[in-house]
C-alpha cells in the first residue's frame, strides 16, 4: 500500500490520548484492513509508515506490558 493509496481513502488520523496539547507525537489511522498507518504529524504531507495490524498490536501491547509512559 503506498501513500497514494492512503489520500484515496481518506483516513482519520488521530494522536495518542498520551500526547495532550504536544504537537509533535505520531498519528495512526484506523479503517484499513491489515494495516496500521503511522505518520509524523508535524508532517502530515509527508511519508507514512505502514505496519501489520498483528505487528503495531503486539508493539502497543509490550509497551503497555513494560509499563511506558509518555516523557
Amino acid at each position: 500500500m503506498t501513500n497514494s493509496h492512503l489520500t484515496s481513502t481518506s483516513p482519520t488520523w488521530r494522536k495518542s490520548t498520551f500526547s495532550g496539547a504536544q504537537s509533535e507525537c505520531v498519528e495512526v489511522a484506523d479503517g484499513i484492513p491489515g494495516t496500521v498507518p503511522v505518520r509524523d504529524s508535524k508532517n502530515p504531507d509527508g511519508a507514512a509508515l505502514l505496519f501489520p495490524t498483528d505487528a503495531w498490536t503486539a508493539f502497543v501491547g509490550q509497551l503497555k506490558r513494560d509499563g511506558f509512559t509518555a516523557v
